[in-house]
């Protein structure tokens, strides 16, 4: 799975619950809403004690790694922008591009969302550029390729899609619900 992107580290190796609870509420306390925390811990109990947070709290648990007896726990501090109405006109549904993807149409699937989120779940063969590289990559996409954005709930992929229109690019859609619904 290679080197990890966070943005914040936790180290809770050797604590038992709830410590490694608390060290993470307090840290994604500072967080900026989107980011990536990466938790350390040696708690076994520690993976299904920071799902159930990170769900209760409305947090995004994204996947854990062991490394030489260490729990690296990823999660994406929850983003209340994420919830608002979406503004990109051409909308397409989970289904209608899983039956593109059936059909092998010549599409682009593009995942905006951070690595770490791709890393843990992402449809095959998409093209991850986070949101907040997609300005550096733009001009490494084809104008002329119809592409499908998709991100967890579709906030982010309506950014990228709209930002794709204004940069020229003429068949661009927006997939919702994205991959908090992708099966």
């Amino acid at each position: 799975m290679g080197t990890m992107k966070y943005d914040q580290l936790v180290d809770a190796k050797g604590l038992a619950c709830p410590m490694p609870i608390v060290r993470t509420k307090k840290a994604m306390n500072d967080l900026e809403p989107g980011k990536v925390i990466e938790v350390q811990a040696t708690d076994k109990g520690s993976t299904t004690d920071l799902k159930a947070w990170a769900q209760s709290t409305g947090h995004q648990y994204l996947g854990t790694i062991e490394d030489n007896g260490v729990l690296k726990h990823y999660l994406r501090k929850e983003n209340e922008e994420e919830k608002k109405v979406r503004k990109h006109p051409n909308v397409a549904t989970n289904e209608e591009l899983q039956v593109k993807l059936d059909n092998k149409e010549d599409i682009l699937v593009l995942d905006v969302r951070e690595k770490a989120e791709y890393t843990f779940h992402h449809i095959p063969g998409a093209a991850c550029i986070p949101l907040g590289e997609l300005d550096r990559y733009i001009g490494d996409l084809k104008r002329d390729q119809s592409i499908y954005v998709v991100c967890r709930t579709g906030y982010r992929s309506d950014i990228a899609a709209q930002k794709l229109s204004d940069a020229g690019f003429k068949n661009v859609v927006n997939v919702v619900p994205g991959m908090s619904e992708w099966s």
